[in-house]
């Protein structure tokens, strides 16, 4: 029995699928202006662990990812700058050249993460029509006004607006949203479709119904959720920042077009913290998987790192912890050199303790400290289609190193303790730990 815990309800549910063995989820995909940060990653990761291990539950999933390439601006008040337009201004690029670039970027990141690919990536700007008449059926139904900057979505009309994450709509939304545009009815209201600027040319608009312009941000997954998952859907995923704004925007859409909310498990993954703070790319730099890459560590010591937090609790990332998730990450490959001293029933006995912990709300904190207790490969290697850790990979050892290593073997045989001493010496200055067994010796990179 698989249980999350869902935003919509405030408490731990068991999952029930709308359709046996189908899992049908929405994935809030990157807005491609720019590089995807850890934090971003830290999201993707979470939303990986939870298809693995409904995988493992025995169900099908088909998953829709959204890339946003049109419409993000850069205020959640539906004010300033487009990120894509933004992004095409700062690289002396085009929106379309700066939109493949980061989608690109993006899906490598995703592959380096071992992070399961989408049955589905949407794009936004290829959904134009999609979302068009979707703001059509809102309006039918008598949700919308016409303001001089756009066409916007009245929450006064619908009962219960922000009921995910418990807004205020008499004031303000817990803080986070301000009123800039006097001609909006009500603070919370939302932009559905975006008039062109008067002063110059946008390099993505559309012409509609309304005028010429572009879509607000939150219509295109109401939009392609609904194309591709039909009006109800079982899981709908994303960082917790889009617990306040967007996804009680998405909810609200769904609601007017359709009478129904979209998804029945939403979930959502917490912040990774940077020196305290949160990492954001408003910051002006930011970490990004090749930071890592050249220091030194693996796109997999990262995912290890993001899976010793729960995925509802903030995660430090520090240089000290990244260290400690490598070296973490070497010894339990190199458990496959240790004979296990566990018997059959002691191994049926952690494996339903693991996918216990894993089945309640994606604990793979405690499920990995099940694994470290047990100390046992086979056990790594059962539950490597949710972790997904490459524990057969072995840092590949260059042959002068493993022609010394087999030297300094024969020298240590022949009682030739000094020169084997010196080998040792100059195999791990050259970056490589040896370390002798029963069988010989294994290298292995530090």
């Amino acid at each position: 029995m698989v249980k999350f815990y869902n935003s919509l309800g405030k408490e731990k549910q068991e999952f029930k699928p709308i359709a046996d063995n189908q899992v049908k989820m929405y994935v809030c995909g990157p807005t491609v202006y720019d590089y995807a940060h850890l934090g971003n990653l830290r999201t993707y990761i979470f939303e990986d662990i939870l298809r693995r291990v409904l995988e493992l539950s025995g169900y099908k999933i088909t998953e829709v990812m959204n890339i946003t390439d049109v419409g993000h601006l850069t205020s959640d008040e539906d004010t300033g700058e487009d990120k894509i337009e933004k992004g095409a201004a700062r690289e002396n690029q085009s929106v379309w050249e700066i939109a493949e670039k980061y989608t690109k970027a993006f899906k490598e990141d995703l592959k380096e993460l071992n992070i399961e690919t989408p049955e589905i990536f949407s794009k936004a700007t290829d959904h134009i029509e999609d979302q068009i008449e979707f703001i059509k059926k809102i309006e039918e139904n008598g949700f919308v006004y016409k303001t001089s900057d756009g066409i916007y979505f009245d929450t006064s009309k619908l009962k219960d607006y922000g009921k995910l994450a418990n807004l205020n709509v008499e004031g303000q939304l817990t803080g986070t949203r301000i009123e800039e545009n006097k001609e909006k009815k009500n603070p919370a209201d939302f932009a559905l479709w975006k008039f062109s600027p008067t002063d110059h040319q946008r390099q993505m608009e559309w012409e509609s119904p309304w005028g010429k312009g572009f879509p607000g941000w939150h219509i295109e997954c109401s939009a392609m959720s609904t194309k591709y998952l039909g009006e109800q859907f079982d899981i709908h995923t994303g960082g917790v920042d889009h617990l306040t704004v967007h996804h009680p925007n998405e909810i609200a859409q769904s609601e007017a077009a359709n009478g129904k909310i979209p998804a029945n498990y939403w979930l959502h993954g917490e912040f990774l913290l940077e020196e305290g703070g949160k990492m954001a790319k408003s910051k002006g730099s930011f970490l990004r998987l090749s930071t890592l890459v050249e220091k030194g560590f693996e796109p997999l010591a990262y995912r290890y790192l993001a899976l010793t937090a729960h995925y509802r609790s903030k995660l430090n990332f520090t240089w000290a912890g990244i260290e400690g998730a490598q070296n973490t990450l070497k010894s339990i490959r190199k458990l496959k050199d240790i004979e296990t001293k566990l018997t059959t029933e002691q191994k049926t006995e952690y494996i339903q303790k693991i996918k216990d912990a894993l089945n309640d709300d994606l604990d793979t904190p405690k499920a990995l400290a099940i694994l470290h207790q047990a100390q046992d490969f086979f056990l790594w290697q059962e539950f490597e289609p949710v972790f997904a850790l490459d524990l057969e990979k072995q840092a590949k050892i260059p042959v002068e190193i493993e022609q010394k290593a087999k030297e300094r073997d024969e020298a240590r045989k022949a009682g030739d303790y000094a020169k084997a001493d010196e080998l040792r010496k100059e195999i791990e200055a050259a970056g490589f730990n040896l370390e002798d067994n029963s069988s010989g010796f294994v290298i292995s990179k530090k």
